[in-house]
Order: structure tokens, then C-alpha cells, then sequence
């Protein structure tokens, strides 16, 4: 009995495990395309013989016919008396049921048809006359109208459920249903196992973020003085810097349900489903209450009213914001709900979006700095099998700049480039050669460089170098290269330093060390080629933050046009005169020839050194560091050396690893100062 009891429990298990099948509406639309292709091609045997003209006239004329139709001016529908049956259908017994036509003959026009009989019978003294009919065929008539509205209304229904299908709750197959919230729900049983461990090199963030947690968990030691909880939480940083990561934590440690949606579900293109889906998510989060809504890319809903040209009075995106500003924060209050947004572009929040009472708290999400890059590589080094070469807090000196994303892909493009070598272990050559592959671009092997040319790059990069090593304020040289990767034909890496504040003299300096390589071009060749077409490029935008964002040329003097706002993208007109524009040109200008004529000085008295550089770059494609130091000396104002490692030159010349920044050189991309 308990084998069959548990055989029982175990087919019961199994079916009560097996999915239900949803019912498909396209089985609808299939049977009545069936139908209605079923009643237009077999509409059913012909229940009469269709005859001709001759015909007609001869059982006209042998008296045959009992009477004559004519349906809808169409077809005349005989019918034969006693005598033709017995003529022509002897096996016909009479039916209790309205009789059919015995055989019938499709006319082109009544008058002559009619004319036709006159003549047939002409002399007869009973003729036969034609009775005209009026029939309806209620049914084809009827469907021939539904049918086609029937496949309009099938394709709309099609259309809906595909733009819906990937959709959240709310269910995006029902076009009843498109206003209804696309966020996706996680609870204590999702498989979000992100957790506060996995996230490193945001302290301070992580500190805020854990207080709204811990409020969550244990709200009584805060509301017992009187607090309360911030209604929203803004998370505000450049791209890739851990933002979402941060959230995905959020869901893993509040045990309360969490709902995450993107700004651009709530936009569609039909009126008013955006605010729509707004109240359907927040009347969602208050029946779960206490709970948390996450909100990526916030900006797509959230960008200052008024502000866009092209939108017009009624604006989708507008009433979307509109009903997210009064669910935060309306008549009506949200007790139990926090909401967490995350965006790149903070400066285009609408201002009612970023008040008190509704986003109570930013936090700004920043790059790490080299303590959090050596956290972070510590979490994505876990799961890898490295040597013991690897040294973390070198790779975190090695990667200035770089963003968590940044971080994780190196440790992924390592291990990579470690399994491409057939490597047991991931060594420290495998993550410096990820690096270059990250910043620089893949090597071309292939590309076809004459002797002439490679001559002209070396010493463009030879004199980059040469600049760089010679200056105060320049970042060290890591190493120079003239092997083509990406879009560059040479490349040379600096390590920046990283400070928070950059004075007049270091801006400088680096115009100066990036005129570097076309002042060595002017000086060894007496011409000067396109390949400094980067360098200008940067040059030029230094300078002109020089003189007109940072208050740093001395006619212009402490003024400042740079709108953090960014509300001149939309503006027509300049925020200072034309007087003014030419003056900045042409302190711009003045700026630029400067560090030129200065790097054409510092060449001319090291010339000898530079073209050591350029040949030894020429023979061994690669230089680094330690080559400089024996050719120049070491650098008599660096206190504290950088930790750079000369490579063997079996790795040197190793196309795969030696990823190599472009001419405009690393440094200007990694280091923000110049930017902020």
C-alpha cells in the first residue's frame, strides 16, 4: 500500500509540476481565416446543371418549362413541368421541401434575354414570362463585411502582444493591459545574490545606501526620535562607475520587494500610458508597502520641462514626469515607498525633481580612486586563477582612471588573453597586456607601413617622450610604441598623478608634451605631416578650457563661460561678444604657438638623446621607461619613483599584448581634470 500510495504522490507531483499551456489567440485568427477561405473556395457541389442559350430555346419550344427567375438580373433559374422531368430527370421523385431549379443560365443583359424569349415563343398561346427575384445571401454578405474588421482587430492584437511580450506584470499580450507597470518584481525568493560584499571602491556610497537598508530592517530606532525615512535617493555618477551594481545590492539586503524598471518603459508611443504605468507601479509598491522602486536611467522621463525645442504642448514625456513628481511627493503621501533612481546626467533633472521631499539624498557615484580600484580588483580577482607574480595594488597604480566596469572587463580580458596562451594561471604580463588591449585598440598586424613612414612615427612618438621626460609637470612615461593599433600608427602611455585640483603651469606642460611629436617632426625632417592630427585636437580644447572655462589666461582674466547647466546647448546666441570670441581666439592661438616654440626648444637642446630614442624605437619597436632614464638621466624633481617593469623583448614584440594607446596618449582620457 505505500509503494502504491507514494507511486500515486509521485504521478500527482509530475502533474501537478508540468506547465499549463497558455491558450494562443492565434488559433482564433487561424480558424477564421480557414472559414472564410472554406466558404470561398468550397462553397459546395452545384445543385443545378448551368445551360446554354440553345438550349433554353429548345425546351421553350417542347414546351418543357414550368416557369422562369430571374435572380438579381443575373441568372435565369428554370424550372421544368411534368413533362420535362420525365424528359430529362425520369429518376426524380418530388420533394416536400421548396423545390430547386432544374437548371439555370447566367445573362448579360434582361432586355435582350427577355427579347430572346419573346421571339422563342412567338405564336405560343401560353408563353412564358421571366419573374423577376430580388435574393439575399444574408450570410456571405454579413461576413464579408466582419471578416476583414476581424483581421484588422487579429493584426492589432498580434502587434500588441509582440511590443508587450518581454513585458513585467501587467501582461503586455492584452492591449488592455499596456498601461498597466513593466517593472520587474524581486522578493525574498528572486535570484538577486548581490550583496553589499560585492561592491567595493564606494564606501561613502555604500554607506548612505546601507542606511536606507537598515531602515527598512529596523524602522523603530529611527521613528522612536522622531525621524524619517528619505523618500528618494538619487545615485549620480559617470558611466560604469557602479551605480546599478548598487541598486542590484539594495534588492539582495532589504528582504522587502523590490521593483526595477528603466526610464524608457515608461515612454511609448501612445498617450498617456507613461503616467499610466507610473501609477500602476506606485499603486503596486504601496499594496507591498514597505518597499523600494528603482529607477535606471532616469533621465529619460525625468529631463527639465520647457527645455526641448521640438516638444510640443502636450508632450508624453512631460505628463510622465508630471505623474512621477506627484506620486513622490503629491497630495497624497507614499508611506512605506522609497524610491532609488539612478542617471549620468543629473544637470537635466528637472529642478522639482531634485528638491527636498522628494529626492531627499544624492549620491554621487565617482570614479575610484586607487585605494577603490584595489578593492575592486580584489572582487573580480576572486573567482581567478592567478600566479603569483599578480600584485593588486600595482594593477590598481597601473589603471588611473578606469571605472569598476573598466576593472571587471581588464580581469575578464586577461583571463582571456591567459586561455588564448594555453596559460595555467594569469599572470601580471596577461593584465598589462589587457590593459593596453582595453586603451589602445587591437593590434594590426597586417598594416602596411613603408620605411619612410615608420621613420616619421618613430620620431613623432620619440618626441613625445622626449618632451614628457624633460618636464616637471608632465606624467611619466611608462612606455612608447610605433606598433599601429586602432586608429593610431604609435601610441605613448604616461601614468598620470592623481590630484583633485590642476594648476596653470601643468596644463602647460602637458600642451607642451603633446606638441611634442610634430615639434620632432619640424626638426628632423624640416616638414610636418597629418599625423599630429589628435594631438592639435586636444591641444586646442585645453587651451580653450584654459582661457574661457577656467579663468586661467591673464587678458580674459577671472571670468568663466562655461554653463554647468547646459542650457546653452539650446541657445542661440554666445554668452559673451564678438570682441570677446576674438580675444579668446586669440589668446587661444597665442597659447598654442607658445607650447609649441617651447617644445621646439626643448628638442633642439636634446636632439642628440631624441634621435637615440627614435632609433632604438625603430629597431625594438617598444621602449620603455628604464630606456629613457639611461638616455636623459633620472627625472631630478620625481621623489618617489613609479613602479614600472621592463619587459623581456620576447614579450615586447608580442603583437597580442602590447595594446597601445593612440598618439593623443592615455593619460588625457584616464585623467579628469582636464575635464571637470
Amino acid at each position: 500500500m505505500e509503494n502504491n500510495n507514494s507511486s500515486q504522490n509521485f504521478s500527482n507531483n509530475n502533474n501537478n509540476n508540468k506547465p499549463k499551456r497558455r491558450f494562443n489567440f492565434l488559433w482564433i485568427y487561424g480558424i477564421l481565416a480557414a472559414i472564410f477561405i472554406g466558404s470561398t473556395l468550397f462553397s459546395g457541389p452545384k445543385s443545378a446543371e448551368e445551360i446554354d442559350k440553345g438550349k433554353l430555346i429548345t425546351l421553350l419550344k417542347d414546351k418543357d418549362i414550368e416557369k422562369i427567375e430571374l435572380v438579381n438580373g443575373e441568372v435565369a433559374e428554370i424550372y421544368l413541368n411534368s413533362s420535362g422531368l420525365n424528359k430529362y430527370f425520369p429518376e426524380h421523385k418530388p420533394s416536400s421541401f421548396k423545390p430547386m431549379p432544374d437548371y439555370t443560365l447566367r445573362i448579360a443583359s434582361v432586355e435582350r434575354f427577355e427579347q430572346d424569349l419573346e421571339n422563342a415563343q412567338e405564336g405560343f398561346a401560353n408563353p412564358i414570362y421571366p419573374t423577376v427575384v430580388k435574393r439575399h445571401n444574408w450570410g456571405s454578405e454579413i461576413f464579408s463585411w466582419i471578416f476583414p474588421l476581424i483581421l484588422i482587430l487579429g493584426f492589432w492584437f498580434v502587434i500588441i502582444r509582440l511590443m508587450g511580450r518581454n513585458g513585467g506584470p501587467g501582461g503586455g499580450g492584452n492591449v488592455f493591459n499596456i498601461g498597466k507597470s513593466q517593472a520587474k518584481l524581486y522578493d525574498n525568493a528572486s535570484d538577486v545574490k548581490v550583496t553589499f560584499k560585492d561592491v567595493a571602491g564606494l564606501e561613502e556610497a555604500k554607506e548612505e545606501v546601507m542606511e536606507v537598508v537598515d531602515f527598512l530592517k529596523n524602522p523603530k530606532r529611527y521613528t522612536r526620535l522622531g525621524g524619517k525615512i528619505p523618500k528618494g535617493v538619487l545615485l549620480v555618477g559617470p558611466p560604469g562607475t557602479g551605480k546599478t551594481l548598487l541598486a542590484k545590492s539594495v534588492a539582495g539586503e532589504a528582504n522587502v520587494p523590490f521593483f526595477s524598471i528603466s526610464g524608457s518603459d515608461f515612454v511609448e508611443m501612445f498617450v498617456g500610458v507613461g503616467a499610466s504605468r507610473v501609477r500602476d507601479l506606485f499603486k503596486q509598491a504601496k499594496e507591498k508597502s514597505p518597499s523600494i522602486i528603482f529607477i535606471d536611467e532616469i533621465d529619460a522621463i525625468g529631463r527639465a520641462r520647457g527645455k526641448s525645442p521640438m516638444s510640443g504642448g502636450n508632450d508624453e514625456r512631460e505628463s510622465t514626469l508630471n505623474q512621477l513628481l506627484t506620486e513622490m511627493d503629491g497630495f497624497g503621501t507614499n508611506s512605506g515607498v522609497i524610491v532609488i533612481a539612478a542617471t549620468n546626467r543629473a544637470d537635466i533633472l528637472d529642478k522639482a525633481l531634485m528638491r527636498a521631499g522628494r529626492f531627499d539624498r544624492q549620491i554621487y557615484v565617482e570614479l575610484p580612486d586607487l585605494i577603490g580600484r584595489k578593492e575592486i580588483f580584489e572582487v573580480h580577482m576572486r573567482k581567478l586563477k592567478l600566479a603569483d607574480d599578480v600584485n593588486i595594488e600595482f594593477m590598481a597604480k597601473q589603471t588611473p582612471g578606469f571605472s569598476g566596469a573598466d576593472i571587471a572587463n581588464v580581469c575578464n580580458e586577461a583571463a582571456l588573453i591567459a586561455a588564448r596562451r594555453n596559460k595555467e594561471s594569469i599572470e601580471k604580463q596577461d593584465f598589462l597586456d589587457a590593459i593596453d588591449r582595453i586603451v589602445g585598440g587591437l593590434e594590426k598586424k597586417n598594416k602596411v607601413i613603408t620605411d619612410s613612414e615608420k621613420k616619421v612615427i618613430a620620431f613623432h612618438e620619440a618626441g613625445h617622450a622626449t618632451t614628457s621626460w624633460l618636464l616637471e609637470f608632465a606624467h611619466p612615461l611608462v612606455k612608447v610604441t610605433i606598433v599601429p593599433r586602432g586608429k593610431a600608427l604609435g601610441a605613448a602611455w604616461y601614468l598620470p598623478n592623481e590630484r583633485q585640483i590642476t594648476t596653470k603651469e601643468q596644463m602647460y606642460h602637458e600642451m607642451i608634451a603633446t606638441l611634442g611629436g610634430r615639434a620632432a617632426e619640424q626638426i628632423i625632417f624640416g616638414h610636418i605631416s597629418t599625423g599630429a592630427l589628435s594631438d592639435l585636437e586636444k591641444v586646442t580644447k585645453q587651451a580653450m578650457a584654459m582661457v574661457a572655462y577656467y579663468g586661467l589666461d591673464e587678458k580674459i582674466g577671472n571670468r568663466s563661460y562655461y554653463d554647468s547647466t547646459g542650457q546653452q546647448d539650446y541657445s542661440l546666441t554666445k554668452p559673451f561678444s564678438e570682441k570677446t570670441a576674438e580675444i579668446i581666439d586669440e589668446q587661444v592661438s597665442k597659447l598654442i604657438e607658445s607650447a609649441y616654440q617651447e617644445a621646439l626648444r626643448i628638442l633642439n637642446e636634446n636632439v642628440e638623446g631624441l634621435k637615440q630614442l627614435a632609433n632604438k624605437l625603430i629597431d625594438k619597436e617598444v621602449v620603455f621607461g628604464d630606456d629613457l632614464e639611461m638616455i636623459f638621466g633620472k627625472r631630478p624633481w620625481v621623489k618617489e619613483e613609479i613602479g614600472f617593469t621592463k619587459r623581456n623583448q620576447q614579450t615586447d614584440s608580442n603583437v597580442e599584448e602590447n595594446d597601445n594607446v593612440s598618439e593623443e596618449t592615455i593619460k588625457e582620457d584616464n585623467n579628469s581634470d582636464n575635464n571637470n
